[in-house]
């Protein structure tokens, strides 16, 4: 329940915010309510595959680099 409604509160501000910045350049409540809620949605569809994506670059910089030795074996050899 409290995650729930801490992303709902996460959510209005993010369309607060994108709201308020649209009326401040523009000067135009339509220009400020389209920003508000076409700017969550496309959020809503780019973060999964950013996310993917990030997935994906983070395996391939793990197979790149060697693995750090241990303190120990690193002494002795």
């Amino acid at each position: 329940m409290v995650l729930a409604a801490k992303t709902t509160s996460q959510i209005l501000l993010h369309m607060a915010v994108a709201f308020g910045v649209m009326y401040a350049v523009t000067g135009s409540l339509a220009f400020g309510g389209v920003a508000a809620i076409v700017e969550p949605v496309c959020n809503v569809v780019l973060l999964p595959l950013h996310d993917r994506l990030w997935r994906v670059i983070q395996r391939r910089l793990r197979r790149r680099r060697p693995r750090a030795q241990a303190p120990s074996q690193a002494i002795f050899q």
